[in-house]
C-alpha cells in the first residue's frame, strides 16, 4: 500500500457559509456542492477533484488553545510567484495575512481564515534550484518576483 497524495481536507468551522465565502472570494475556490448552509465542498482552481476542501458548521465554539495537538495548517500551492504576489495583495486587503517566509524550497504566505484557522499559500522553487539546507528566512517577495516571474512549478 502506498499513499498517493492528499485528496481533500475537511474543517470544522463556526459558519460554513461564511467560511465558504472567504475561501471563494479571497482564494478563488469554487463551490462544488453544499448541504444547505451546514456544509460546503470547495474545489481549488485548476483542480479536477470532486472537492479539495470541506467545511462543516459546528456553531459558536471556542478555538483550541494555540499549539494544541491537531492540525497546524494546510498549504495551498500556486503555479507562479506572480500568483503568490497577487494572493499576498488579496490577503492583506482583507486583513488575513499573518506572515511570509522563504523556506528555500518554497516561498510562503501565512494567513488565517474567518475562524482563525491558519493556512499557507506557497510557490515551489524549481526543484533543480533547491538549496542543500532548508530553513526559514525572511521573504523578500519583490526580489523573488524579479528573479522568478513567469516560472510555473505546479507540476513538480
Amino acid at each position: 500500500m502506498t499513499i498517493r497524495r492528499l485528496n481533500h481536507a475537511v474543517l470544522w468551522v463556526r459558519d460554513a457559509k461564511a467560511a465558504a465565502t472567504f475561501y471563494t472570494e479571497v482564494l478563488g475556490f469554487t463551490i462544488a456542492a453544499n448541504m444547505g448552509d451546514q456544509a460546503y465542498f470547495l474545489r481549488a482552481g485548476g483542480s479536477d477533484n470532486d472537492h479539495d476542501l470541506g467545511l462543516f458548521t459546528v456553531g459558536d465554539r471556542p478555538p483550541a488553545p494555540a499549539h494544541s495537538p491537531g492540525l497546524y495548517h494546510l498549504a495551498w500551492q500556486v503555479r507562479t510567484i506572480d500568483e503568490l504576489a497577487a494572493v499576498r495583495t488579496r490577503l492583506a486587503e482583507v486583513g488575513a495575512l499573518g506572515g511570509q517566509s522563504d523556506h528555500g524550497v518554497s516561498k510562503s504566505l501565512y494567513a488565517k481564515d474567518v475562524d482563525g484557522i491558519e493556512f499557507e499559500v506557497m510557490w515551489a522553487v524549481p526543484r533543480d534550484q533547491w538549496p542543500a539546507t532548508v530553513g526559514t528566512w525572511s521573504l523578500d517577495l519583490d526580489a523573488e518576483l524579479a528573479r522568478w516571474t513567469g516560472v510555473d512549478t505546479a507540476e513538480q
